[in-house]
C-alpha cells in the first residue's frame, strides 16, 4: 500500500505559483528525504499531505494517505496518524511546562495538557523519554532545555500517538555537531524498529539524511527536479545543476557528503 500518493497538484499564493506539477508516491517500507534551496517548496509540498493547504481544482489533484483520498475522509482522524515535527512549533510551548507533559501532549496534538491523562499515558512517555535519551530531563522545565534536547522531546512528543507516519521538518536547525550527530543516531535507530513510522525528513543540508532514508526527493523552485532512489537522486550533476553550484558528493557509510569544487583560479590561489 502506498502511505502518499500525489498527483498533478499545483498551489498558488496571490497570482503566484509556489508549486507545479507535484507527482509522487512513498510505498511503505520507504523512508524518503525532500531536499532542496530554502524557498524551493520543501514544507509547502508537505501541507498538502497534512491538508492544511489544498491545491488547485482546475488541475484535478489526488491526494491519498494510507490510501484515503482528501475531500473524502475525516481530515481530523486522518490526522491523529500524522506526526509533525517542527521547530517552529516550540513557540507554542509554556517555557514552564514540564518535559514530561510535553510528550504526553502529543497524544493529544495540544500544546498544552487539558485533557485527563492515565498510567498509562504516563508509563508511555516515560518509554519515550528513555528511548530519546530525555529521562534526566522528566521534571524539567521545557524552557532551560538546550536545542538538541528540545528537538528530541519534540520527536517523543509526536511518537506519542504512535503515528503511521511522522514528518521531520529540518529537526537539526540549530544544533552544534554533537547534539546533530546525537540526533541523526536515534533517528536512525528509530527508522529499525518493528513497528516505526513512515518517515519524511525535509532539510537543505545532505550531510543530515541518514542511511536509513532509502529515497529523496530534490525540489527547484517549486517543482521536483528528480525524484528515486537516493543515490540515484543525490549525484554531483542533479545538486550542481539544481543549486548553481559546481557541487561534488561523496558516499561514506551510507550517507552522503557535499563540497563546493574549486574553480582553476581559486585552485591556482590555494596552491601558490
Amino acid at each position: 500500500m502506498a502511505i502518499v500518493h500525489v498527483e498533478n497538484a499545483y498551489y498558488q499564493r496571490q497570482n503566484h505559483m509556489i508549486l507545479s506539477d507535484i507527482s509522487f508516491t512513498i510505498e511503505e517500507g520507504q523512508h524518503q528525504a525532500i531536499i532542496g534551496l530554502n524557498g524551493s517548496g520543501k514544507t509547502t509540498l508537505l501541507q498538502f499531505i497534512y491538508g492544511a493547504i489544498w491545491p488547485l481544482l482546475r488541475y484535478s489533484p489526488v491526494i491519498e494517505v494510507f490510501g484515503q483520498r482528501l475531500g473524502q475522509t475525516d481530515l481530523n482522524e486522518l490526522r491523529k496518524s500524522i506526526g509533525w515535527v517542527s521547530s517552529a512549533f516550540t513557540e507554542r510551548i509554556s517555557p514552564m511546562q514540564a518535559v514530561i507533559e510535553v510528550v504526553i501532549s502529543g497524544k493529544f496534538a495540544s500544546a498544552g495538557l487539558y485533557e485527563h491523562v492515565t498510567e498509562e499515558d504516563k508509563e508511555h512517555a516515560e518509554e519515550l523519554m528513555n528511548e530519546w535519551g530525555l529521562a534526566h530531563l522528566k521534571n524539567k522545565s521545557f524552557g532551560i532545555c538546550s536545542q538538541g534536547e528540545k528537538q528530541k522531546i519534540l520527536i517523543a512528543r509526536a511518537l506519542m500517538a504512535s503515528p503511521k507516519l511522522l514528518i521531520l521538518d529540518e529537526p537539526c536547525t540549530g544544533l552544534d555537531l554533537y547534539s546533530r550527530e546525537k540526533l541523526l543516531a536515534h533517528v536512525e535507530r528509530l527508522a529499525k524498529q518493528e513497528n516505526r513510522p513512515t518517515m519524511i525528513y525535509i532539510t537543505h543540508h545532505i550531510e543530515e539524511i541518514a542511511p536509513a532514508f532509502t529515497h529523496a526527493m530534490l525540489m527547484e523552485n517549486g517543482t521536483i527536479a528528480a525524484k528515486g532512489k537516493k543515490e540515484d537522486v543525490i549525484t554531483s550533476k542533479n545538486l550542481s545543476n539544481s543549486m548553481g553550484l559546481p557541487l561534488s558528493v561523496t558516499w561514506n557509510q551510507g550517507r552522503a557528503w557535499v563540497q563546493v569544487v574549486p574553480s582553476e583560479k581559486e585552485s591556482t590561489v590555494q596552491s601558490t
